[in-house]
């Protein structure tokens, strides 16, 4: 270990956390002077903002007119089991996973609404078939896996005569990647990922179809207050323009505004993506040129932008979870890489997230310390 030079150049901004994510680049206290505090969200200001944050998404990710986007509580997670617990159970249901988060959905359609869900599941770093889904039946699916780095390719497979809805968490891939509206009938996101923007409020948007079932289809189990869309058989369209459910925090929202103006500044959605997909780019590149790591993900035509999974591929390795922990915990410790540990429920590796509010330079200066770790472990086993 005494032979191992460590790299001269530092990330700046030492934060690759999947969620939280890192701060828009320009991001200072100072941007949310202009935020509503101590203003009620009903009031005339605070309903203003609502809105701004809900027409100033549909402008970014180009959502359609006809689609509703409301602000809900609980983050991405309540967003989901809003859409799950308030349309699921009119017909058949088909549920995809391959990974931690898709696995979680799975549980509580099989294990709280009792539903007889079909479960296509595939290991951490493939996909399930995509061709054998059946669009008579409702799908639930992630568009990205945030714990496997592994995404859809696009929206190709999804049937445009389906016959069910599609429920898509998208909070890993909202900004980051090019959604097919068409093909999604609920997608959810929270502001905590790809914007960077604070934690508990999540986004959920509604295709006509959804609508549709949710004005015509009611549930057979009770609804909790924060679940509810409609009241008399019709959607409570209030939520829809910046009336939220419940109580939102005013300075999460003027940081989620400022996030947006950043990213309109980025070039928007095309942007962003470009960003996100250069640093992802240089992740790949150094796995290419290196033979003890490797992306989780098995296609390259799946691989994240976002949440980059990787796995040490060494036979010297003795323990590989032992070894990506005590990896993950040195470059910690250097203050070069914070939270890149890979999820608990995931193969042992690390997660570095590539969304766009993370310099490519940051990536670019991380890659030698990188390697620099792996031969301080591999020395110290």
């Amino acid at each position: 270990m005494t032979d191992l030079v460590q790299p001269a150049t530092r990330p700046a901004n030492p934060r690759f956390s999947s969620g939280p994510c890192a701060k828009i680049p320009t991001f200072t206290l100072d941007k949310l002077n202009d935020a509503a505090l101590g203003r009620s969200h009903r009031a005339a200001i605070g309903k203003q903002k609502l809105k701004a944050a809900i027409e100033t998404t549909r402008e970014i990710l180009g959502i359609p007119a006809d689609y509703k986007i409301g602000i809900v509580p609980a983050s991405d997670t309540g967003a989901v089991e809003m859409a799950m617990w308030s349309m699921l159970g009119a017909r058949g249901v088909t549920m995809l996973a391959w990974e931690s988060f898709g696995s979680g959905w799975v549980t509580d359609v099989a294990k709280q609404l009792k539903l007889d869900a079909t479960v296509m599941t595939a290991d951490y770093g493939q996909l399930p078939d995509l061709a054998s889904v059946d669009f008579a039946t409702d799908v639930v699916f992630t568009w990205n896996g945030t714990t496997s780095g592994v995404r859809v390719p696009n929206g190709d497979w999804i049937a445009d005569d389906r016959e069910g809805i599609t429920i898509c968490d998208a909070t890993s891939a909202a900004f980051a990647m090019d959604l097919s509206w068409d093909k999604l009938d609920v997608t959810t996101f929270s502001w905590q990922k790809v914007l960077g923007g604070e934690a508990a409020h999540g986004m959920i948007v509604l295709s006509p179809r959804a609508v549709e079932r949710l004005e015509s289809y009611t549930p057979a189990w009770p609804l909790p207050k924060i679940f509810r869309m409609t009241k008399g058989g019709k959607l409570i369209d209030g939520i829809f323009v910046g009336e939220t459910i419940n109580t939102p925090s005013m300075l999460a929202v003027e940081d989620y505004l400022v996030a947006l103006d950043w990213a309109k500044s980025e070039g928007g959605l095309a942007g962003l993506i470009a960003r996100a997909d250069a640093n992802a780019k240089v992740i790949h590149d150094f796995c290419d040129a290196h033979d003890w790591i490797a992306n989780l993900a098995d296609d390259p035509a799946t691989r994240s932008n976002t949440s980059v999974c990787l796995k040490f591929t060494d036979d010297r390795i003795k323990d590989g979870a032992v070894f990506a922990k005590a990896v993950a915990k040195r470059l910690e410790a250097e203050g070069v890489a914070l939270d890149i540990g890979a999820y608990r429920d995931a193969p042992a590796g690390l997660r570095i997230w590539c969304g766009g509010t993370v310099e490519t330079s940051d990536i670019e200066a991380l890659m030698p310390w990188l390697d620099w770790a792996f031969n301080a472990e591999i020395a110290a086993q």
